[in-house]
């Protein structure tokens, strides 16, 4: 069993900021790939931000730039820095995890929403 806790989502104003952490525990051999992926009302589930074991970095195009992805092996944990926000960026955030084992968890997700 795999649990993935996410916290850190909340309302903020257009061009503010926000950090979501993202923390795996149970029972796991090892994580390969640790992600973000959001869902806005109406739309599908889509990419934010993926980070490899190795470091290596995959992000949207509408991200590039504002949002920076970042992990801790140790703590089985992954971050999203989130700058410069947009209304456009409202939605509920997902974290995932693919372990080495193929399978992947998901986190029962976190509300971002930018507005004035």
């Amino acid at each position: 069993q795999v649990q993935l806790v996410e916290s850190g989502g909340g309302l903020v104003q257009p061009g503010g900021s926000l950090r979501l952490s993202c923390a795996a525990s149970g029972s796991f051999s090892s994580i390969n790939t640790m992600g973000w992926y959001r869902q806005a009302p109406g739309k599908q589930r889509e990419l934010v931000a993926v980070i490899k074991s190795g470091g290596s970095t995959n992000y949207a195009d509408s991200v590039k730039g504002r949002f920076t992805i970042s992990r801790d092996i140790a703590k089985n944990a992954v971050y999203l820095q989130m700058n410069s926000l947009k209304p456009e960026d409202t939605a509920v955030y997902y974290c995932n995890a693919v372990m080495r084992t193929f399978q992947s968890y998901w986190g029962q997700g976190t509300q971002v929403t930018v507005s004035s």
